[in-house]
């Protein structure tokens, strides 16, 4: 499947609506149940693996993800099941929370360019810069004067990535209210999930609206070419997962990777 059969999920400036007008529950081009999504996620979990394997021997490009969205939308759990049977020497997850003191003495890039992938890794970003421009704003930690210049800079340093061989995929995790409700709930209801639960969590949900016009201006800014954002419906977690994972799918499988020719001929050498 080619990348190009995404283009309804891309985030453009002419196609740009306001999430509200976004569907969060599965589009017509997923399947219409949640076995037949399991089963194709699996046959794309298998070509995701050896497409990573041949990326991590092929080492001329790097392919960062870039994962956002309200709490509950499933970073951790989309990380989990798209990238199930890839080699972890290949694939990395950075997660980034509340800055420590350490990274605050820093400019606000420096703790995400240098977890930036290298020649043949996939670094997968949960949460990333785009908080400084998100989190930032919506809780009034810096003034409107110093983070909208951070669309500028994030826009600079992802075109330095671009130029520097690095591909670039942004996920919006998109979830509605209700959803997030229910989910969070669960995390009260479930002993097993009450580790998940933060009093932030309730905070974040209560600056819904805020969050979300922060959002749409982070697309109308930041979605370019080289660094696309795509909306994830993701209210239902199988359509989720498969989604995501036929976007890196098609991207991976886009650059024609093979294994490298030996200098050798292999039939003409004998192991006694």
């Amino acid at each position: 499947m080619s990348i190009l059969n995404f283009n309804n999920y891309l985030i453009n400036k002419n196609s740009n609506l306001p999430l509200s007008q976004i569907d969060c529950n599965p589009w017509s081009d997923l399947p219409n149940n949640k076995s037949d999504a399991i089963e194709e996620l699996y046959q794309l979990n298998v070509s995701i693996a050896d497409l990573q394997q041949r990326f991590y021997i092929d080492r001329s490009k790097k392919l960062l993800v870039v994962l956002q969205g309200m709490d509950t939308s499933g970073k951790n759990s989309t990380i989990r099941h798209v990238f199930r049977g890839v080699n972890p020497q290949g694939v990395h997850v950075a997660s980034f929370e509340k800055p420590s003191t350490r990274e605050l003495s820093h400019d606000y890039l420096w703790r995400i360019h240098k977890r930036a992938p290298k020649m043949g890794e996939i670094m997968i970003f949960d949460r990333s810069h785009y908080e400084d421009v998100l989190a930032v704003r919506v809780n009034q930690l810096k003034p409107d004067s110093v983070w909208r210049k951070r669309f500028r800079h994030i826009n600079d340093f992802e075109q330095m990535l671009a130029d520097e061989d690095t591909i670039i995929l942004k996920f919006f995790l998109h979830i509605d209210r209700e959803v997030q409700r229910s989910r969070l709930q669960e995390r009260l209801d479930n002993p097993i999930k009450n580790w998940k639960f933060d009093q932030s969590d309730l905070d974040a949900r209560s600056s819904w609206k805020k969050y979300r016009q922060a959002y749409e201006e982070v697309f109308c800014k930041t979605s370019h070419e080289h660094a696309p954002w795509f909306v994830i419906p993701s209210n239902k977690k199988w359509a989720r997962n498969l989604l995501v994972a036929r976007i890196i799918e098609a991207t991976l499988n886009e650059m024609n990777l093979s294994y490298p020719k030996v200098d050798f001929d292999p039939n003409k050498i004998v192991i006694k």
